[in-house]
């Protein structure tokens, strides 16, 4: 099975619903996870998946017969629902896990519409030939990781030219040795994976060690604290037993006779090669006893061991003379006194000895700064690489400076290190490219310089140099001629350059045309005079534009602010025209504070308003437009019985004296419940008339021309009538009549309006005032129903 398609199954079981089991997913989406082109997958992948028998596939053709709707269903996933111990029975929160697993290896990332973005993978930028590969291998690796990010190698025999690691990817991967080397390369080559390797004491390589240094970061660990533990916990060994000549049965964890120097991985000039297998040889014992070399005066085996007062048993009888009124040995002889240890007795300590004792014991975690001998305030400095792995990535090209530097110093590297990081995500640069942009831009800057050991002052020229943007034209996004979003070249620095060599060519024209008797360095002279005032003035009109910029910006500035102002008068304005209006009475009734119509008058107005509207719906249909006025009077009765009736029904609803309470508030519901009877009967006579005038003998023409149109059209010429050409002809004459039958509601509609305008004319509105002596002359009512609905 390939390695896409076994990625493919990942993904698939990944995204895995617990409630229905089947997985719906676009060809190209699952390509972007696989890091394949869409072509490819629908052409490749997916019938391999389809072959495979582990994944049964249903698709939804697109417009060419490809695949691009897949409901896929992975089958042991499937088969294991409700089987009680089943391993692959997962429950909703395992497939959250392995989702999230999966996204934080090779998530192609999303653009969300709320300007959220969600970023790649580690290996999500990583596509084209391999890229399935590649993602397979860094996935099982993860999964075969400890929390240290160790993963445990293979045991037995191995190919000693590939080494151990590879043959432990070429098992995970199922394939050849040579392979599984392949991949274990381009994994390195991302920083991705690490084979570390320590030197013994002898300076031979002892056992490797496989690791993903993203599962130690996100555990809160470093590759560095692994080896180190290993090394505090191995005992000292015997013998070497190196990977490449272990025996088919034996362990490949971390045994106590594994052979490691103690001495920390720190640059790479301490790490041996991974690929090495030779044979190691005993480890032996070393010297313990510290030595102090002495800067010797004459160069002879004697110098240095005068006493108090005698003379040395050797040649340079001169060198006992006192030192500060004392009979000593004179110059830079051994620092021990007459009882040495040759002489079996314990030495005296000298002062840099006790200082670094006392830097030992007060230095704490992490480099913080402690008081040490000469009262002055020191931080331990990290002998390694920062733990985050984007840093280490970025400052990888400096590492020789960086150990170079104080604890201060590489604070402040790591402060602008993460400075410019920010600054490169700001710029639009993936988060996962701008470390390796930042480790390219140190590359660049040593091959200027020539390399790390020409630069006198690492803090000065990384600060300064090293890690700041050099940008070559007024984009943001350029640095020395890049651009760091594309990673091609800036266009805008070929304009620079292409208008600079353009006039330096019209310079030297003018100077051809205006004086051609020059020499050679007299026209050379001119035509840098000439360029300097070109650059003087195009400085000059810079300032210029800066200038008006910022005026430009402070009269936008000012303009905001009045339009703010602006819009708070005009807030305040119409807050108080609203205040004025809530209180004024209603135009119909008279209710104080309603805002010149309370609630239940709207509603009466909308529902007369609806009523008018439905009669001349209703007489939209007759076959005259002479009596529109009998055929309304008819739909108005039929709505009034209507209206009442659903005002009896929500009386009947209620308790007996509950509308007493708030006689406005039962009034505007009943109001309320009138309009809606209006509205539901409003669209029953809308359809009504459309399904008769759809039934005259113009729409019926205009559906007979429509149905002749569409059967004569070119592609049912063959056959009219087929069943094809019949169900297109008859939908057409369908939508033909809909919208004849609809212009002529219309048409119909327009004509009654005119013809009601024209016989009466709109009688004015009366006011309250006037209508007070007609409501007061009214018997009142008993029955409160009656009283509300009047």
């Amino acid at each position: 099975m390939q390695d896409s398609v076994r990625l493919a199954v990942v993904v698939l079981a990944s995204r895995t619903p617990t409630e229905s089991g089947v997985v719906e997913i676009r060809t190209p989406e699952l390509g972007r996870w696989l890091g394949l082109s869409a072509s490819y997958t629908a052409s490749v992948v997916v019938p391999a998946l389809r072959r495979s028998g582990v994944v049964s596939v249903e698709v939804a053709p697109g417009d060419f017969g490809q695949d691009v709707g897949l409901e896929c269903k992975v089958l042991p996933l499937w088969a294991a629902q409700g089987v009680v111990g089943h391993p692959l029975a997962l429950v909703k929160k395992e497939y959250a896990t392995l989702l999230r697993l999966l996204e934080a290896v090779m998530a192609p990332g999303w653009a969300h519409r709320g300007g959220r973005v969600t970023p790649a993978g580690l290996l999500g930028t990583r596509t084209g030939r391999g890229a399935a590969t590649d993602r397979l291998a860094l996935v099982l690796l993860v999964l075969e990781a400890r929390e240290t990010g160790r993963v445990r190698l293979i045991g037995g025999t191995v190919d000693t030219k590939r080494g151990r690691a590879a043959a432990t990817v070429a098992r995970l991967l199922s394939c050849t040795a040579s392979a599984g080397e392949r991949v274990l390369e381009r994994l390195e080559d991302l920083e991705l994976v690490l084979r570390v390797r320590l030197r013994t004491g002898s300076g031979m390589p002892s056992r490797a060690r496989l690791m993903v240094p993203a599962v130690a970061a996100a555990h809160g660990r470093t590759v560095a604290d692994d080896i180190q533990e290993d090394r505090v916990e191995a005992p000292e060994p015997e013998f070497s037993d190196p990977d490449a000549t272990a025996m088919p049965g034996e362990s490949t964890e971390a045994d106590p006779e594994s052979q490691v120097s103690s001495v920390l991985v720190t640059n790479e000039a301490d790490v041996a090669e991974p690929d090495a297998a030779a044979t190691l040889h005993t480890d032996h014992p070393h010297p313990t006893t510290p030595v102090v070399f002495p800067q010797l005066d004459c160069g002879f085996s004697g110098e240095g061991r005068g006493t108090k007062g005698r003379r040395p048993e050797h040649a340079c009888a001169g060198e006992d003379q006192a030192v500060d009124g004392e009979t000593s040995a004179v110059g830079t002889g051994l620092p021990v006194a007459e009882g040495g240890p040759l002489r079996g007795e314990k030495p005296k300590e000298s002062p840099v000895d006790e200082r670094v004792e006392k830097r030992a014991a007060g230095a704490g975690a992490g480099g913080r700064p402690k008081a040490v001998g000469g009262g002055k305030t020191q931080q331990q400095r990290r002998v390694g690489l920062p733990a985050d792995l984007a840093l280490r990535v970025a400052l990888r090209p400096v590492s020789w400076l960086w150990a170079r530097l104080s604890g201060w110093q590489q604070d402040q590297v790591v402060a602008a290190a993460k400075a410019e990081l920010s600054q490169l995500a700001g710029l639009g640069v993936a988060a996962e490219r701008a470390p390796r942009l930042l480790a390219d831009r140190l590359t660049a800057r040593l091959e200027e310089t020539g390399g790390e050991a020409l630069i006198k002052k690492p803090f000065g020229w990384l600060i300064s140099r090293g890690l700041v943007r050099r940008p070559s034209c007024s984009d943001r996004r350029c640095d020395d001629g890049t651009r760091l979003d594309t990673g091609g070249e800036c266009g805008n620095c070929g304009n620079v350059v292409h208008i600079r060599r353009a006039r330096c060519a019209r310079t030297a024209a003018e100077i051809d045309r205006e004086l051609p008797g020059l020499g050679g360095e007299e026209r050379r002279r001119v035509l840098e005079e000439r360029l300097r005032e070109h650059a003087a003035a195009e400085a000059e009109d810079l300032v210029r534009r800066q200038e008006q910029a910022r005026a430009e910006k402070a009269r936008r500035a000012a303009a905001r602010a009045a339009d703010q102002e602006r819009a708070e008068d005009e807030r305040a304005a119409a807050a108080a025209a609203e205040t004025v209006r809530q209180a004024l009475a209603c135009e119909d009734c008279g209710q104080q504070q309603a805002g010149g119509l309370c609630e239940a008058c709207g509603y009466r107005r909308r529902t007369e308003t609806l009523t008018v509207e439905t009669g001349l719906l209703a007489a939209t249909w007759a076959a005259a437009l002479d009596d529109p006025d009998d055929i309304a009077a008819g739909v108005r009765a039929s709505l009034e019985a209507d209206i009442k009736h659903t005002q009896r029904e929500f009386l009947d609803s209620v308790q007996p004296g509950e509308l007493d309470t708030d006689p406005a508030g039962a009034a505007a519901v009943l109001a309320f419940a009138a309009l809606q009877t209006v509205e539901a009967a409003l669209s029953d006579y809308r359809s009504s008339a459309l399904e008769r005038l759809g039934r005259t003998e113009e729409a019926e023409a205009e559906a007979r021309r429509a149905y002749k149109a569409e059967q004569g059209r070119r592609w049912y010429r063959h056959n009219p009538n087929g069943a094809d050409a019949i169900a297109a002809a008859t939908k057409a004459a369908d939508t033909a009549r809909e919208r004849t039958a609809e212009y002529l509601l219309a048409t119909r509609l327009k004509q009654l309006r005119e013809q009601t305008a024209a016989r009466t004319e709109q009688a004015p509105a009366v006011p309250w005032t006037d209508r007070l002596p007609e409501l007061a002359a009214r018997p009142l009512d008993t029955d409160p129903a009656g009283a509300v609905i009047a």
